[in-house]
């Protein structure tokens, strides 16, 4: 089953999973030539090992905690809080509880 974007104009839910996370899995809500929007769904405990992305990112927790490690640094995000990182820093995610964040990254364009 094709997975599916939202077009523009359409209305997506980013409300609250809740606690236990209900489904767990992550979801890419958009994904064109220039721009990626993902809901990132982390269980407690679980790490995504550091990792850099070409174009900048934002993340807003939405619900939970996560620690974000970057720039030397740990700084936890709970609900409500967001994150700017440029282009190629490098990064890695550990969910501390059940946590969704929305992540958007802007994607490189080709040259042309």
């Amino acid at each position: 089953m094709a997975t599916h974007h939202a077009s523009s104009g359409e209305l997506v839910s980013l409300r609250p999973l809740g606690a236990p996370l209900a489904d767990p899995q992550s979801t890419t809500l958009l994904h064109d030539e220039q721009l990626r929007v993902m809901r990132l769904v982390l269980p407690a405990g679980k790490e995504l090992p550091e990792h850099a992305v070409e174009g900048p990112i934002t993340m807003h927790c939405l619900e939970g905690a996560i620690e974000v490690t970057t720039h030397g640094s740990c700084k936890t995000m709970l609900a409500g809080d967001f994150m700017y990182l440029a282009g190629h820093v490098p990064h890695a995610l550990r969910a501390t509880e059940d946590a969704s964040i929305l992540v958007t990254i802007v994607l490189e364009k080709p040259s042309t």
